[in-house]
């Protein structure tokens, strides 16, 4: 632990933490308490990112951009996770596939969906680290612009 903090100036806690901050939009918004589109949707969306963003910033953190994709990775582990525990909440009837791959069982087609939509979490968590650590990047280099 103390070689991770060190490396990246902030404990895995805290980024752990942090990427907890995007959960409850999952959450909500796989139980249908929210809609996409809406400005509380928009606030779920845009506020931890921004915590995020104006975090590392205040800590300045030794590595921003790692540590907002480690955090976009934590993020996307928990979207991902979410989604499989509220997969039958948020999707009334069962999924199947079509094409080539209709006659395949909805057991089979379930697991193939669930896999991609595992994957597929991850990715947006990891995307939406990228982006936010390059944002955070470019407020880090105009920062470093204007102390000279």
């Amino acid at each position: 632990m103390k070689k991770w903090d060190h490396y990246f100036g902030i404990s895995l806690n805290t980024l752990l933490g942090l990427s907890l901050l995007g959960v409850p939009r999952v959450i909500l918004h796989d139980l249908s308490l929210i809609k996409e589109g809406s400005l509380t949707n928009s606030l779920f969306v845009f506020i931890p990112i921004i915590i995020w963003i104006g975090y590392i910033v205040w800590k300045n953190v030794k590595r921003p951009f790692l540590s907002l994709v480690v955090i976009g990775l934590f993020y996307g582990i928990f979207l991902a996770i979410s989604h499989q525990i509220f997969w039958d909440t948020a999707f009334n009837a069962s999924i199947q596939l079509g094409g080539n791959l209709s006659d395949l069982s909805p057991l089979i087609s379930s697991m193939i969906i669930r896999v991609f939509a595992f994957f597929s979490s991850l990715t947006t968590g990891v995307l939406v680290g990228v982006i936010s650590g390059t944002v955070t990047s470019v407020i880090y280099f105009l920062k470093s612009v204007r102390k000279k």
